[in-house]
């Protein structure tokens, strides 16, 4: 039997571990339901609320305050020999980026609904997600005592909205009303099996000719098929109960343990992991929570951490292990310092630690997104203009928790842009750096942020000593042209390997992947592949700083050459309402500039499938229950995006503008001389002399 020393000196076996993750719509209670797992399992000794802002996993003030979850917590309990690991994520919209994060450790899943409110917009979206990524997901459905509570349409909204492949686990007595007590369905009650096996044969073919044939099916042989369908995601047993209550939770806990597959640890010895949180403490250390895939980690270790950089640049940064922690319940002193494949591990000493590293080579598909990237900017100056400096280096932190926010700082004091999925997390923004960081900050409406793509192909090159008076000991050559639509930037190599030293090579790629964050009229550029056509230097007076100063200048050329064109962000939407409103609704989606591309109606509900504008969609989230008396049901996915007509918008550069050489060359003796550039010349291409 293996086993693994603890720090006591203790020794006791490895026991199979299993990370799960708690997923939910906003107020379905799935915090609710976490503290009542960690109550009913003896990991806790009294139960924390989240109207007393008492839970174990909504440690933050904010959270506490307003009572919804912000950030990924982790939360451990065990049964037997079992370790499970809660991931407790957020539920509100907004926050969408903590739980794809989430989604890339995870062994397994609950999606929680509530018996009231039935199947939500944020609940399909998660859904659809898990059932693509084939994660094993059982569904609870809870406030089964709550007034309005309802079993059977709840049910068939499930089949309808979400999945048919479901088992109910069993049923409720007394729905509805304080008294509500589920009855656990039992493989000696012949309705109980049919049920289970009817759903089961779909994916059995075995299993299916004993239905055909009427042949019997023993108790012992649906467990099986049910826990290995679970596990391959292929179907989703249902669970009611009451997370306040407790009833219905042993149910699902005997779910968690029979029908989920624990963690797998990889075959290599090499470790691998994803950090997917970190926090801060009140000095500013970083504590960095890692799930290991393969291999091992331990204190004093020297690792090295993977990131990918917006835009598909690739960087790395090594640091040594000063404290870990194995996340698992148990007693005070037994604390493993030694991360195995399947554990989750805190960490600190990592400085330079950041969401999304990777330590170890790529796992096929952890890189690819589940959801949309934000799709809204906004400026955030301070209050006090003395605050400046505060406020770029606490926004630059909280871009270590979440590097979606993808802070920007403006020129000439215009203040510093973030990336925002809605209003809320600008709110939770807001607070934290008055509270966390003491700075008043004060945000200007959101902005929709659009993407250039190219258009042809250009090249541009500069050689050593004729770079206009400017000294610039490197030469680049540098050809820009179209790639995939939804790839980054692309880099490759025409010159021989070796002709550069390294450090100015990746002095040259970094340097391309952080240009082009702003193309042609100041956007993102997608989809480009960029390739080295020329390269020298001149021993021993080139520096790396050449390289890095001289690549704007080239690359932008190029691009001019090539040219750009803006596109705007879209969702695919799908939209459920009843048949009396199609009319009205038809009528908002086109004033918001939607696009309808299939219409199905029937006698009570009609359905409606299309695009429409990212900036347009939290327009008809809003609107839509007034016109559809709160009975429509909205759900968006990103889409390809779509050509801007007219004159296409433009987004202040921040770079000092490689476009207009003049404005360049004093933006960079400006910075030599740390003083400020002044504001960019941010005027269209077509505006430019």
């Amino acid at each position: 039997m293996r086993t693994h020393t603890l720090l006591s000196g203790l020794c006791l076996p490895v026991r199979p571990v299993l990370n799960i993750g708690i997923l939910a719509h906003v107020d379905a209670g799935k915090t609710s339901l976490t503290e009542r797992l960690l109550f009913d399992t003896g990991a806790i000794d009294r139960l924390g609320s989240v109207d007393a802002g008492s839970t174990r996993t909504d440690s933050g003030e904010l959270e506490r305050r307003r009572g919804i979850t912000i950030r990924t917590a982790v939360a451990p309990f065990r049964v037997g020999g079992l370790r499970v690991n809660l991931v407790d994520t957020p539920g509100h919209s907004d926050f969408i980026a903590e739980v794809e994060r989430a989604l890339g450790v995870l062994d397994a899943a609950v999606l929680v609904l509530s018996a009231v409110e039935g199947v939500q917009a944020q609940t399909r979206v998660l859904m659809k997600t898990l059932r693509r990524l084939r994660l094993p997901t059982l569904l609870f459905v809870n406030k089964t005592d709550r007034a309005g509570a309802r079993e059977a349409e709840t049910l068939a909204a499930v089949r309808r909205r979400l999945t048919p492949h479901v088992i109910p686990m069993g049923t409720v007595r007394g729905i509805g009303t304080p008294g509500a007590r589920t009855v656990p369905g039992s493989y000696e009650d012949a309705a109980f099996r049919e049920a289970v096996a009817e759903v089961l044969a779909e994916h059995d073919d075995a299993l299916l000719a004993a239905l055909v044939e009427d042949r019997p099916v023993t108790p012992f042989e649906l467990r099986e098929a049910l826990a290995r369908q679970t596990a391959q995601g292929l179907v989703h047993p249902v669970h009611f109960g009451s997370a306040v209550s407790g009833e219905g939770v042993a149910g699902l806990i005997d779910g968690m343990v029979h029908h989920l597959p624990p963690a797998r640890g990889g075959s290599g010895r090499e470790a691998t992991g994803t950090v997917f949180a970190v926090d801060r403490g009140p000095s500013g250390e970083k504590t960095a929570y890692l799930r290991l895939f393969s291999g091992a980690v331990s204190e004093r270790d020297r690792v090295t951490l993977h990131r990918q950089e917006p835009g598909g640049g690739r960087t790395e940064h090594t640091g040594r292990v000063t404290s870990l922690v194995a996340v698992e319940a148990g007693e005070p002193g037994t604390a493993r310092r030694r991360a195995t494949a399947g554990d989750i591990a805190r960490i600190k000493g990592l400085a330079e630690v950041r969401v999304g590293d990777r330590l170890g080579p790529a796992r096929e598909g952890a890189q690819t997104p589940h959801f949309a990237p934000p799709g809204l900017e906004a400026v955030v100056r301070p209050v006090r203009p003395g605050d400046a400096a505060r406020l770029h280096a606490a926004l630059t932190a909280l871009a270590d928790q979440d590097p979606l926010i993808g802070t920007r700082a403006l020129p000439a004091g215009g203040g510093t842009s973030v990336l925002l999925y809605g209003e809320v997390q600008k709110e939770i923004v807001a607070a934290t750096l008055a509270e966390e960081f003491g700075v008043d900050a004060v945000f200007e409406p959101s902005s929709t942020v659009h993407r250039e793509r190219v258009t042809g192909t250009g090249e541009a090159y500069e050689e050593i000593g004729r770079h206009g008076g400017q000294a610039f000991w490197a030469t680049v050559g540098l050809r820009v042209e179209p790639g995939a639509p939804d790839a980054g930037t692309v880099f490759r190599r025409e010159t021989e390997l070796g002709a550069l030293p390294l450090a100015f090579d990746r002095a040259i790629e970094e340097t391309v992947h952080r240009t082009l964050a702003q193309g042609l009229y100041g956007w993102p550029v997608a989809g480009c592949v960029v390739t080295l056509t020329r390269s020298g230097f001149a021993a021993p007076v080139s520096t790396a700083a050449d390289f890095r100063r001289l690549t704007p200048l080239v690359l932008m050329a190029a691009l001019a050459e090539a040219g750009t064109r803006v596109y705007e962000p879209c969702h695919a939407y799908e939209l459920e309402a009843p048949a009396d409103t199609l009319s009205a609704v038809t009528g908002l989606l086109a004033g918001l500039g939607a696009a309808v591309h299939d219409t199905a109606v029937g006698p009570e509900v009609c359905v409606l499938k299309g695009t429409v504008p990212a900036r347009s969609a939290p327009d008809a989230e809003r609107r839509l229950p007034a016109l559809t008396r709160g009975e429509g049901v909205w759900w968006t996915l990103p889409a390809a995006d779509r050509p801007c007509e007219g004159r296409p918008p433009v987004r202040p550069r921040t770079d000092g503008n490689p476009l207009n050489r003049a404005a360049y060359l004093r933006h960079l003796t400006a910075a030599r001389n740390g003083a400020p550039s002044g504001a960019s010349d941010g005027a269209a291409p077509a505006d430019r002399a």
